[in-house]
């Protein structure tokens, strides 16, 4: 019943959305199909068409792509379910949006993150705003957004014509015996494109560096399914998007739990419409998730876990030119997000029964959003924008129960219960944002870029309602990978960051740039966790943990650049480029590092590029992790660098990628994946971090038509 009333729901929005525009026009014209720029924002980095064009023996998990960029780092977990974070700030305090949705991680491990929604090679464009975001782009973050474009539909060039185009990728990874296929077709006419695309993933535990010791619950197997249909006239286009996804089994080596079940299916429609007083841009969208949590056979033992969740949500954007050079942009924004969260009984166990645990019920989430935005152009030096949002969120939940209500083992739980039922649970949050920005042209090879934002991030449904306090219900409520135990706090305010930032932007005639990004935020309300005094576990390793407010200070700075060492050589042509980013974190009221804070890192590399054949050489490295966060217990861990290599060529419709990953099979940790809890979960004793991926020999074959 919760599935047909989601589709009635989403059917609605989409007809809400779509309905009001006029009719598409008549004549056709040409229309851009792939994003190959990244965005003009003085703040923003990006990826388009030419920077995705190795993805054929990447990993399955779309995340990975962002490490191409400064100022991104990645919490890693499941295969294909890695965080981002920008600058410092991580997972829900980033807006990541797929294709125009906001996708909610529906797991109180969060291990279906928005990002584990898209298949790498289904990726057309990437761009990342960090901390002086755009209000347009939405509210309720405050670390920055993340804008993930599928592959635009395509359109014959010509009236009459039938383009008919294909792709097949699949891809070997020696280490953990990973296999992949992607593909996608498209059948289209001038005005009418109509496209498939899919995708299979399916990896085995890796293998760590040095020791070849398998490192456990590194598993997953994933399927993919997408079907696109695209109408425009003249200069209005609509699309129509839907498909499914299904993982059968994700190992998190971080986590207590694995994921033993996620399907989802989504709905999404787009109208893009030029008009003579302007454009409009119009999106609604529906996503539902079924997932289930168990533990795999690497960690043994039962304990299901359940949840269902609905996202549904529009967004309507205007842009009017005002004057000769200055635009306006104003919009409303809806996201509504419904979500169960149960706990099956386990037959026979005095813990984990006689009846299910209710960990949310009838959990709903409500933000309703407006901004307006201008853009303006002072003078042919300097140019500036400011932009106002407001952002209503309604949250609420119902009552809930424990596995029993009575027995000493319960205990806990049942007077936690008993005390989040008794309570008012609703809560309204009124939150405003501001962006201002300036940028100076100083010449044709120097631009300056300084400006400050407000941002504000109401608390999610799971920081807000994870009621349980026995030990066990609150170490399931964990997505931090620290096998701690966290309670959630109703009476939790939003959070709310003042950032100033600065960049310079230095090139050359096309032959060489840099980028420098100081930045520094002041989080007030900042949601960490307070020890409660309690532990448990062997040794008493692990804490139990209460989200709560404080304020916390972050502050670093990003640098990229680029250098083209030969052009037209009889060799061809060489580029190296370069990026490194640097971030401190502090809680300003207990003194304690931040968690997940990725210590000074950089990626330099080598392309080399020969008519059909290209080459490259990669450097990553990072600096050793000390400043951890004491209240967690974080892991230190020590610097290493990797060296990647990769080699392609281009044959007319046949491309062959291969590449070695970690070459010296380098035994390494990364310092954000947390804990190895699989390791400690067989074999005992002390925990410690989680080993990183030794060496790879990769291949990928694309046949295109």
């Amino acid at each position: 019943m919760t599935h047909a009333l989601s589709c009635g729901c989403a059917a609605a929005a989409l007809l809400a959305a779509l309905s009001p525009l006029p009719a598409l026009a008549e004549e056709a014209t040409a229309l851009p199909t792939v994003t190959v720029t990244a965005s003009p924002e003085p703040f923003a980095t990006g990826l388009g068409a030419e920077d995705l064009a190795d993805t054929a023996t990447a990993r399955p998990d779309a995340a990975s792509l962002l490490l191409k960029l400064p100022g991104i780092s990645l919490a890693t977990g499941g295969a294909i379910s890695s965080l981002p974070a920008i600058h410092g700030l991580a997972d829900d305090r980033v807006r990541v949006t797929v294709d125009g949705m906001t996708v909610t991680s529906a797991c109180p491990n969060h291990m279906n993150p928005p990002l584990s929604y898209i298949d790498p090679g289904r990726v057309g464009s990437i761009d990342v705003y960090a901390g002086l975001s755009p209000v347009s782009l939405g509210g309720d973050s405050i670390g920055g957004s993340i804008v993930v474009e599928p592959l635009a539909p395509r359109f014959a060039a010509e009236a009459e014509q039938v383009l008919t185009a294909a792709r097949l990728t699949t891809a070997y990874r020696s280490n953990g015996d990973g296999l992949s296929v992607s593909g996608d077709t498209t059948v289209a006419t001038s005005d009418f494109s109509m496209a498939y695309a899919g995708s299979w993933s399916r990896t085995l535990d890796y293998e760590g560096g040095g020791n070849n010791r398998t490192v456990y619950a590194t598993e997953s197997e994933n399927y993919d399914h997408n079907l696109t249909l695209a109408l425009r006239r003249g200069g209005d286009q609509l699309t129509l998007r839907g498909g499914l996804q299904y993982t059968p089994y994700e190992a998190f080596p971080n986590q207590r739990m694995d994921l033993t079940d996620n399907e989802s299916q989504y709905l999404n429609g787009r109208y893009e419409g030029t008009f003579a007083w302007g454009n409009v841009d119009a999106r609604a969208y529906w996503r539902h998730v079924e997932h289930e949590m168990d533990m795999l056979e690497d960690k043994g033992g039962a304990m299901p876990m359940n949840t269902r969740a609905t996202d549904l949500g529009y967004n309507l954007t205007a842009e009017v030119p005002v004057g000769e050079a200055d635009t306006l942009k104003f919009g409303t924004e809806l996201h509504d997000l419904t979500l169960d969260d149960w706990w099956p009984p386990v037959a026979g166990s005095m813990m984990m029964g006689p009846d299910t645990y209710e960990n949310i019920n009838g959990g709903s989430r409500t933000r309703i959003g407006s901004f307006i935005e201008w853009n303006a152009r002072w003078t042919s030096a300097w140019s500036s924008q400011i932009g106002l949002r407001n952002d209503i969120v309604l949250m609420d939940t119902g009552e809930v129960r424990p596995y029993a209500w009575t027995g000493m083992m319960q205990a806990a739980d049942i007077a936690a219960a008993k005390a989040f039922n008794a309570r008012d649970r609703s809560r309204t949050d009124v939150n405003f944002d501001l962006t201002a920005v300036a940028s100076y042209e100083a010449g044709p090879g120097a631009t300056y870029s300084f400006g400050y934002a407000r941002k504000t991030r109401s608390p999610s449904l799971y920081e807000r309602y994870s009621w349980g306090e026995g030990n066990m219900a609150a170490a399931m409520n964990n997505w931090f990978g620290d096998a701690n135990g966290y309670i959630g706090n109703i009476d939790l305010d939003p959070e709310v960051a003042h950032t100033l930032s600065a960049t310079g932007d230095w090139q050359g005639g096309g032959v060489w740039r840099l980028k420098v990004t100081p930045y520094v935020s002041y989080v007030e309300d900042f949601i960490d966790a307070d020890d409660t005094g309690r532990r448990f576990g062997p040794g008493n390793q692990f804490v139990i943990l209460k989200f709560a407010n404080h304020d916390a200070l972050l502050y670093g700075v990003d640098v990229s650049g680029s250098l083209a060492l030969a052009r037209g050589a009889s060799f061809g042509d060489l580029d190296l480029s370069a990026a490194a980013g640097f971030v401190r974190g502090e809680n300003r009221d207990t003194d304690d590092d931040l968690y997940r804070i990725a210590p000074l890192h950089v990626r330099l590399g080598l392309e080399h590029r020969l008519d059909d054949w290209s080459n490259g050489i990669e450097l990553v490295a990072s600096a050793t992790k000390t400043d951890v966060n004491d209240v967690r217990r974080e892991q230190e861990t020590s610097g290493y660098a990797l060296v990647n290599l990769k080699t392609a060529y281009q044959w007319p419709g046949v491309r062959l990628d291969a590449g070695i990953d970690n070459l010296f099979d380098q035994r390494w940790y990364d310092p954000l994946a947390g804990v190895d809890f699989a390791t400690f979960k067989r074999e005992g004793g002390t925990i410690g971090a989680l080993e990183g991926e030794g060496r790879s020999f990769n291949i990928g074959l694309t046949f295109t038509y």
